[in-house]
């Protein structure tokens, strides 16, 4: 076979697509970069069109790199053996390259292999649509040899430059109010990268694309319809606590094991997200109750016709997310949600270590008024049981705080909350 026409043409989009003027440089990209400074491999992954060739083509700009793209019909049948000779055609269209980047690379046969005799003397990038890509097949081979990164769709910060924003110490009224109109916007049509190109219209291919080349035929389940409305019906309870047997009573699937398995399916590809119930004893935690968040609001509103309908669900799911990205960027942190035996309920306790270092609520309230009390006694319980006195509430648009048992509860709107981030 030869890739030469193939790989050139390849370049060429990725250099035409990257060139652009409304290319937006992600948050990890000074991160990432650090990282192919010298031989080694970085592994992109994240969701379907969330970016990650664009981010790999940036972090190579400037130098002398190789670029194949295995999510493309002309190698899809690329056999182990073909890989050598796709490298021989890169060396002899653009020499003794610096940074070779395979993009959705898990689609090649033994394709580990190859990169582990590569990174010896080549920066190597390798991206993928599925989380296997890591806990699988690179680190298998590759035990402490690569640095991961998750690139998600944009994140409301990064929407945000899109439209020629800059952050400010303090906004003008005016200032506020167009951040907060496009923060509408962006819980409508979510972050992926060609919204802003082509339109919300192409939610739907996404989403089905996700769906059906991510889930059902990369995994070979044969009940197409029952894996898709098992997808449907995780992206539109957004924040409800889901068990394996209730799943498996609700689509008349005859075992929750195999629920198990195929929801494990989805989350590999990074459509939905898990959030455990929090304990101090794992048994506890694996048996709970799991919650589910898409990772996009847009991708969410497409594919659940509930979730469109609940502008506190949807406040809920855009902070679950930009939990994620906060996950990432420390080892040792982690996220999760709070019940009692009461029923009582904090949506989100973050972790550091061994340390819970914040308890979060969030709430669709533009008002004090609006803010439901069992908002603030689920917190006043868990930061008792939990020993945190660090309390927050993410309101619509309130601010303020407000002397709780001792403890000081602060109130933000989600949009300045959004920012804080950063």
């Amino acid at each position: 076979m030869d890739f030469k026409e193939t790989i050139r043409e390849q370049r060429m989009a990725i250099e035409k697509a990257g060139s652009g003027t409304n290319i937006i440089q992600r948050e990890q990209h000074g991160y990432a970069s650090q990282f192919i400074r010298h031989p080694n491999i970085l592994a992109i992954t994240g969701v379907r069109r969330s970016g990650k060739s664009i981010f790999s083509y940036l972090l190579t700009k400037g130098s002398n790199f190789g670029y194949v793209n295995f999510d493309d019909e002309r190698i899809h049948d690329v056999r182990t053996e073909d890989l050598n000779s796709m490298l021989q055609a890169m060396y002899s269209l653009y020499g003794d390259v610096d940074t070779i980047v395979l993009d959705e690379v898990q689609r090649a046969p033994k394709w580990e292999l190859f990169a582990s005799r590569l990174r010896v003397t080549k920066k190597l990038i390798v991206t993928g649509s599925n989380s296997t890509l890591l806990s699988g097949e690179l680190a298998t081979h590759l035990t402490g040899r690569y640095i991961d990164v998750a690139v998600h769709p944009f994140s409301f910060r990064e929407f945000l430059v899109g439209t020629g924003f800059e952050k400010q110490v303090a906004y003008t009224t005016l200032e506020r109010a167009r951040i907060i109109s496009n923060l509408n916007e962006y819980m409508e049509v979510g972050g992926f990268p060609e919204v802003r190109t082509v339109g919300p219209e192409i939610l739907s291919r996404i989403y089905n694309d996700i769906v059906f080349k991510d889930i059902v035929q990369r995994y070979k389940i044969r009940k197409m319809e029952v894996a898709r409305h098992l997808a449907t019906y995780l992206v539109s309870g957004s924040g409800n606590e889901i068990t394996y047997s209730s799943l498996s009573k609700a689509l008349d699937i005859k075992s929750a094991d195999t629920v198990a398995k195929w929801v494990s399916y989805i989350e590999r590809a990074f459509l939905v997200t898990r959030l455990e119930r929090f304990d101090y004893k794992l048994k506890h935690r694996v048996k709970a109750p799991k919650k589910f968040y898409c990772i996009d609001t847009g991708l969410a509103k497409v594919a659940g016709f509930h979730f469109s309908k609940n502008t506190g669900k949807t406040m809920e799911n855009v902070v679950a997310i930009d939990l994620q990205r906060w996950k990432t960027k420390q080892y040792g942190r982690d996220v999760y949600y709070w019940k009692d035996h009461q029923q009582r309920e904090v949506d989100f306790i973050l972790k550091n270590g061994p340390e819970v270092v914040q308890l979060i609520q969030v709430t669709y309230a533009s008002d004090r008024m609006e803010i439901p009390e069992r908002e603030l006694a689920s917190l006043e319980k868990a930061s008792k049981a939990l020993r945190c006195k660090n309390l927050l509430i993410i309101t619509w648009d309130f601010e303020g705080e407000e002397r709780l048992d001792g403890k000081i509860v602060r109130f933000i709107p989600l949009w300045k909350w959004l920012l804080e981030e950063a």
